[in-house]
Protein backbone atom coordinates (compact mmCIF):
# COMPACT_ATOMS: atom_id res chain seq x y z
CA UNK A 1 0.00 0.00 0.00
CA UNK A 2 1.52 3.36 -0.98
CA UNK A 3 1.00 4.99 2.45
CA UNK A 4 4.03 4.99 4.75
CA UNK A 5 4.35 6.26 8.32
CA UNK A 6 7.31 8.60 8.82
CA UNK A 7 8.90 8.52 12.28
CA UNK A 8 12.27 10.30 12.37
CA UNK A 9 14.56 8.70 14.99
CA UNK A 10 15.55 12.07 16.53
CA UNK A 11 11.94 13.01 17.36
CA UNK A 12 10.08 11.64 20.38
CA UNK A 13 7.97 8.58 19.55
CA UNK A 14 4.50 9.72 18.54
CA UNK A 15 1.68 8.92 20.93
CA UNK A 16 -1.87 9.49 19.75
CA UNK A 17 -0.71 10.81 16.35
CA UNK A 18 1.92 10.17 13.67
CA UNK A 19 4.69 12.59 12.69
CA UNK A 20 4.17 12.09 8.97
CA UNK A 21 2.42 9.92 6.43
CA UNK A 22 3.86 9.68 2.93
CA UNK A 23 1.37 8.85 0.16
CA UNK A 24 1.89 8.20 -3.53
CA UNK A 25 -0.62 7.64 -6.30
CA UNK A 26 -4.31 7.61 -5.39
CA UNK A 27 -6.44 10.66 -4.68
CA UNK A 28 -6.56 13.26 -1.94
CA UNK A 29 -9.93 14.02 -0.33
CA UNK A 30 -10.11 17.41 1.39
CA UNK A 31 -12.33 17.18 4.47
CA UNK A 32 -14.22 20.33 5.40
CA UNK A 33 -14.52 21.23 9.06
CA UNK A 34 -17.13 19.03 10.70
CA UNK A 35 -18.65 19.99 14.02
CA UNK A 36 -21.16 17.94 16.01
CA UNK A 37 -24.14 18.96 13.91
CA UNK A 38 -26.59 16.10 13.47
CA UNK A 39 -28.87 15.44 10.51
CA UNK A 40 -31.46 17.85 11.94
CA UNK A 41 -28.97 20.75 11.75
CA UNK A 42 -28.54 21.04 15.52
CA UNK A 43 -25.41 20.43 17.55
CA UNK A 44 -25.75 17.20 19.52
CA UNK A 45 -24.92 16.97 23.24
CA UNK A 46 -24.36 20.65 24.13
CA UNK A 47 -21.72 20.87 26.85
CA UNK A 48 -20.29 17.34 26.24
CA UNK A 49 -17.06 17.37 24.22
CA UNK A 50 -16.81 13.54 24.19
CA UNK A 51 -20.30 13.04 22.72
CA UNK A 52 -19.64 15.85 20.28
CA UNK A 53 -16.37 14.21 19.16
CA UNK A 54 -18.35 11.06 18.41
CA UNK A 55 -20.73 13.05 16.16
CA UNK A 56 -17.78 14.81 14.51
CA UNK A 57 -16.27 11.42 13.65
CA UNK A 58 -19.63 10.16 12.38
CA UNK A 59 -19.80 13.20 10.10
CA UNK A 60 -16.24 12.69 8.84
CA UNK A 61 -16.94 8.99 8.31
CA UNK A 62 -19.97 9.85 6.16
CA UNK A 63 -17.82 12.07 3.92
CA UNK A 64 -14.93 9.59 3.63
CA UNK A 65 -17.24 6.65 2.91
CA UNK A 66 -19.22 8.67 0.34
CA UNK A 67 -15.90 9.09 -1.50
CA UNK A 68 -15.23 5.34 -1.34
CA UNK A 69 -12.83 5.35 1.58
CA UNK A 70 -12.68 4.45 5.25
CA UNK A 71 -11.60 6.28 8.40
CA UNK A 72 -8.04 4.89 8.27
CA UNK A 73 -7.66 6.70 4.94
CA UNK A 74 -7.56 10.00 6.86
CA UNK A 75 -3.92 11.08 6.90
CA UNK A 76 -4.26 14.56 8.46
CA UNK A 77 -6.70 15.67 11.12
CA UNK A 78 -6.81 19.15 12.66
CA UNK A 79 -8.82 19.27 15.87
CA UNK A 80 -10.22 22.60 17.01
CA UNK A 81 -11.60 22.83 20.55
CA UNK A 82 -13.25 25.61 22.49
CA UNK A 83 -11.60 24.56 25.78
CA UNK A 84 -8.21 22.83 25.64
CA UNK A 85 -8.26 22.03 29.36
CA UNK A 86 -11.67 20.32 29.06
CA UNK A 87 -10.35 18.31 26.08
CA UNK A 88 -7.16 17.27 27.90
CA UNK A 89 -9.09 16.28 31.03
CA UNK A 90 -11.15 13.84 28.93
CA UNK A 91 -8.35 12.28 26.88
CA UNK A 92 -9.15 8.72 28.02
CA UNK A 93 -12.82 8.97 26.99
CA UNK A 94 -11.89 10.76 23.75
CA UNK A 95 -9.33 8.03 23.07
CA UNK A 96 -12.01 5.34 23.42
CA UNK A 97 -14.17 7.17 20.90
CA UNK A 98 -11.18 7.54 18.57
CA UNK A 99 -10.46 3.78 18.74
CA UNK A 100 -14.05 2.94 17.74
CA UNK A 101 -13.53 4.78 14.47
CA UNK A 102 -9.80 4.36 13.78
CA UNK A 103 -8.74 1.26 15.71
CA UNK A 104 -5.04 1.57 16.53
CA UNK A 105 -4.42 3.91 13.59
CA UNK A 106 -3.57 7.57 14.16
CA UNK A 107 -3.40 10.18 11.41
CA UNK A 108 -1.06 13.13 11.64
CA UNK A 109 -2.82 15.49 14.01
CA UNK A 110 -2.77 18.98 15.49
CA UNK A 111 -4.88 20.48 18.27
CA UNK A 112 -5.94 24.13 18.36
CA UNK A 113 -7.93 26.03 20.96
CA UNK A 114 -10.27 28.58 19.40
CA UNK A 115 -12.61 31.18 20.87
CA UNK A 116 -15.76 30.27 18.95
CA UNK A 117 -17.31 28.15 16.20
CA UNK A 118 -19.99 28.92 13.62
CA UNK A 119 -22.50 26.91 15.69
CA UNK A 120 -22.57 28.49 19.19
CA UNK A 121 -23.11 25.12 20.97
CA UNK A 122 -20.16 23.45 19.22
CA UNK A 123 -17.20 22.50 21.44
CA UNK A 124 -15.10 20.68 18.83
CA UNK A 125 -14.57 20.64 15.08
CA UNK A 126 -12.24 18.57 12.89
CA UNK A 127 -11.00 18.97 9.34
CA UNK A 128 -8.26 17.37 7.34
CA UNK A 129 -7.27 15.21 4.39
CA UNK A 130 -7.83 11.61 3.40
CA UNK A 131 -5.75 9.61 0.95
CA UNK A 132 -7.78 7.19 -1.15
CA UNK A 133 -5.79 4.43 -2.80
CA UNK A 134 -7.89 4.06 -5.90
CA UNK A 135 -5.30 2.16 -7.87
CA UNK A 136 -4.16 5.09 -9.97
Amino acid sequence: MPKHLITPPHLPPPRGFNHGILCSGGSVLFLAGQDATGADGRVVAPGDVVAQYEQVLLNLQAVVEAAGGQMTDIVKLNIFVKDRDDYVSKLRELGRVHKRYFGDYYPTMALFEVTAFFQPDALIECEGFAYLDNGE
